[in-house]
């Protein structure tokens, strides 16, 4: 004959176990997904300082190089300032190098890990002559 075993002291211990382990699971889930958007928004000011830094080597127009920065990345939400793009030296001459940083912001969703981020992204070019 066989004897079934007793779980009445069993019963609740999945429902503990799911407790502990669900505030880690969603901590981590949600860092996953605010790494992703920094990990984006870094690479979208990046590129913005790169093609602000090749229109300033072509066109050696210091303006127009801030707004063809500020125009390569539509995907940041709020966009990338004009403010937030340094074009140095102003002038471009051929040999030099121009660089074009950017600077933005990134606000956290969760709150997780704390308010905001600030992001940098330099984009350097040989002047054209």
């Amino acid at each position: 004959m066989m004897r079934m075993r007793s779980t009445a002291g069993e019963r609740g211990a999945a429902a503990i176990e799911f407790a502990l382990i669900l505030p880690i699971l969603v901590i981590l889930v949600f860092g996953v997904i605010e790494f992703g958007r920094v990990f984006n928004a870094q690479i979208s000011i990046t590129n913005a300082a790169r093609e602000g830094a090749r229109y300033m080597a072509i066109h050696n127009n210091a303006a127009n190089a801030k707004a063809a920065a500020r125009d390569a990345a539509p995907s940041l939400s709020p966009l990338l300032a004009l403010g937030g793009v340094d074009v140095s030296p102003g002038t471009c001459v051929g040999g030099s190098s121009v660089t074009v940083t950017t600077r933005y912001t990134v606000d956290f969703v969760t709150g997780f890990f704390g308010a905001n981020i600030p992001l940098t992204g330099k984009g350097v070019m040989q002047c054209g002559g």
